[in-house]
């Protein structure tokens, strides 16, 4: 493998649609010779939020990670590491599937809600699948953005970075969501 894009942002392009990936910002979280893995930061799921309201008895914002093993429960988490089991992404942030550990951790108060982000499922790809995609631009490399990866995002974020990103990235910002209709 000549290039990894761990801990780069992927933007779709508006090619994309009609599916989870559309308009989505998704946060490559590993990616090596076997693939890739990888969380969508913009994507809020409204059914697994309420069923985690009435578990946890406070609002948690859950966001569809992509779409495998939507069983499955991530946590990026800002700041204090609560368990042994994580995985770094940045010197601030870190991945987790450890539930119980993060739970207890905003229970006792040793990390709040806002610093925790929560996803259902991942978005995977297979051995060079993901170089593909971005060859055939169906996704936007962002080599560096500063971004809180625990921010409640929406489909908002899509936009302001297409705009950011300036030149056609403008026009494609200003796109209707269904490219067809242009």
């Amino acid at each position: 493998m000549n290039y990894s894009y761990k801990g780069k942002i992927l933007i779709s392009t508006p090619d994309i649609s009609g599916d989870i990936f559309s308009r989505s910002v998704v946060l490559i979280v590993d990616h090596n010779d076997e693939g890739a893995f990888g969380l969508i930061l913009n994507k809020k799921n409204k059914n697994m939020s309420a069923r985690l309201l009435k578990i946890f008895g406070f609002a948690v914002d859950v966001y569809e990670g992509g779409p495998v093993e939507n069983d499955k429960i991530f946590f990026i988490s800002k700041g204090k590491k609560v368990t042994e089991n994580y995985s770094d992404i940045s010197e601030e942030f870190y991945l987790t599937e450890d539930i119980e550990s993060v739970v207890t951790g905003m229970i006792e108060e040793q990390i709040s809600v806002e610093e925790v982000k929560v996803f259902s499922g991942y978005s995977g790809w297979a051995s060079q699948q993901l170089e593909s995609e971005v060859r055939r631009k169906m996704w936007t490399v962002v080599e560096v953005y500063n971004l809180d990866y625990t921010l409640p995002n929406d489909e908002k974020l899509w936009k302001s970075i297409m705009q950011n990103l300036g030149g056609e990235f403008l026009l494609w910002a200003n796109a209707p969501e269904d490219v067809s209709m242009n």
